[in-house]
């Protein structure tokens, strides 16, 4: 009877990669439409693959995109809206630091470079079975660079093929993946508050100021509101 692999070998990164391959098609599948809708906005293929692999953040490319206006870049802007929308991975990667104790500073943070809303969960789970570890992470980690990297890539390099994108409802590509993001990340009626505070912070300043300054406004009003009620949530319950 062979004894259990150590935490943090390679069966544990191969593990990670198993479990994470559906996720990682799902990624891939929304992976080209950024890709596509790159194209559209003016990106070039480098520009493309210097943001999916530096930035590597679905949600906030997204943003960055609906920002993009090539030669007058708003890069406070972008800069300001993507940290809003990533606060949460700063919390996410908090958590984690129980697994990266035993590594040297400069290798736990470039781990943390591959925590995301996705790989994050499973590795939670496989912790709270006992089993999770900076591997796992990594296994999950990887698959989904990779992923999303030669998804938006191919979305790019298709994109040039495509003359007109209403035809094939990619003008609404950016809005339905939202919808779909936004969907994914409900967890139940309490999500309610910083969704409505936030929409309508936002709609209140795109009608005051010009200028994408309501995703930040947005952003960061709903943050707060979450805050806020998550606050009021735990008084009520230790009370």
């Amino acid at each position: 009877m062979h004894a259990p692999a150590p935490p943090g070998g390679p069966a544990q990164f191969w593990l990670g990669v198993r479990m994470f391959l559906p996720v990682a098609i799902s990624i891939a599948a929304y992976g080209v439409v950024w890709g596509v809708l790159a194209g559209q906005a003016g990106m070039s293929v480098i520009e493309v693959a210097l943001m999916s692999g530096l930035v590597f953040a679905g949600a906030s490319q997204f943003v960055a995109l609906d920002m993009w206006t090539p030669g007058s870049l708003p890069i406070l802007s972008i800069v300001i809206a993507t940290a809003v929308v990533n606060l949460r991975i700063l919390l996410m990667s908090a958590t984690l630091r129980p697994l990266a104790a035993h590594l040297p500073l400069p290798r736990a943070l470039a781990a943390m470079f591959f925590v995301s809303d996705e790989q994050w969960a499973m590795t939670m789970a496989e912790v709270r079975k006992g089993s999770g570890s900076i591997a796992f992470l990594l296994g999950t980690g990887v698959l989904s660079w990779l992923s999303w990297m030669l998804s938006t890539l191919c979305g790019r390099v298709l994109g040039a093929f495509i003359d007109d994108p209403t035809r094939y409802g990619l003008d609404f590509a950016f809005t339905a993946t939202f919808i779909a993001l936004l969907l994914g990340m409900w967890k139940g009626r309490g999500d309610l508050v910083p969704w409505i505070v936030g929409a309508l912070a936002a709609i209140a300043t795109s009608r005051l100021i010009e200028g994408n300054w309501y995703i930040i406004a947005g952003g960061l009003a709903g943050s707060f509101a979450g805050a806020v009620a998550e606050t009021i949530r735990e008084r009520r319950h230790v009370a």
